[in-house]
């Protein structure tokens, strides 16, 4: 992507690939990383806040990192500690980062796209998107300070959370249904795309041979502690959340597709599937980019030499 940096608000629930999305963006001149606003998600979010401040902090870069909802718009975070641990972070310990803002991301998001010019903004949403619809919801003619949402979640085919759903999706459907309707460019990066950024040992050997910075050392220390996938068939595991930054600083990497999405907010098993035309059968406009397809290999050398740049 070439041109002036672009301004991102990054709302996340680190995670341990969470982790690694945020210093991919913190690695990429492309990306002007102007707040990161926490929510729980896949631990609780004294946790996960706590984890996004050592994240920044470890790649020594001053951001404000602003708590936000601890639940979603209906019901409760069940967390996926299979996945990232009790700790969200697979057990990595982190030196402790600057404290958090003290404030409430979804006043925060509201306040700095005030500052933006129309089309300035750029959201990132890689957790449940709880933060975001409570900002846009409040003051929904803020959506035209926005350039551009930008959505890890969802999937057409099974989920990951049930068999219908995806986990950020599944987490707060009516956060994700808020900002669907607004109107605003929306790019959603689901399971079957992310499914392709596959961490392998070989992959995690080669980003070890890069440097001995802290944030790569961790980084590739995270992606070993995350256990195969058997959704995959237990040949690695996915690296879901850095595909919504890949997205922004190397969108020659994919491929893609225009679609409609709706996602179901019902009580059912069906609860947060995301039904996506692929095919326009459904009449409905087309309005959202669905990547399909990703440079896998470029993508970890990518990876691995942004990383490499940071402390």
């Amino acid at each position: 992507m070439s041109g002036a940096r672009r301004p991102v608000i990054l709302d996340c629930d680190p995670g341990t690939d969470d982790a690694l999305a945020l210093w991919l963006a913190l690695a990429s001149p492309e990306i002007d990383l102007r707040m990161v606003t926490v929510v729980g998600g896949n631990v609780g979010l004294e946790r996960t806040v706590a984890n996004a401040a050592s994240v920044v902090g470890l790649s020594r870069a001053v951001v404000p990192v602003v708590p936000g909802a601890g639940r979603p718009l209906r019901g409760h975070f069940a967390g996926e500690v299979r996945v990232h641990g009790d700790d969200g972070l697979r057990g990595v310990t982190l030196p402790p980062g600057p404290p958090p803002v003290a404030a409430v991301a979804a006043d925060a998001i509201r306040a700095m796209l005030h500052t933006m010019p129309p089309a300035g903004m750029t959201l990132v949403g890689i957790g449940p998107a709880t933060n975001l619809a409570l900002a846009l919801a409040t003051e929904p003619e803020l959506a035209g300070k926005l350039r551009e949402i930008v959505l890890m979640g969802g999937a057409w085919g099974e989920g990951n959370w049930t068999p219908a759903a995806e986990f950020n999706a599944a987490s707060d459907p009516e956060a994700l249904d808020i900002l669907l309707a607004l109107g605003v460019p929306l790019t959603l990066l689901t399971l079957e795309l992310t499914s392709q950024a596959l961490v392998r040992p070989e992959r995690v050997a080669a980003m070890r041979g890069l440097g001995d910075g802290a944030c790569l050392r961790a980084a590739c220390d995270i992606m070993d502690a995350v256990l195969p996938s058997r959704r995959l068939g237990g040949k690695g595991h996915p690296l879901h959340d850095a595909c919504a930054i890949a997205w922004l600083i190397a969108p020659e990497l994919f491929e893609t597709r225009l679609v409609s999405v709706q996602v179901d907010c019902g009580h059912g098993p069906a609860r947060g599937r995301t039904h996506v035309d692929r095919w326009g059968r459904s009449g409905a406009a087309a309005t959202v980019t669905l990547p399909d397809t990703l440079d896998t290999e470029a993508f970890f050398a990518l990876l691995g030499r942004r990383l490499a740049r940071l402390p």
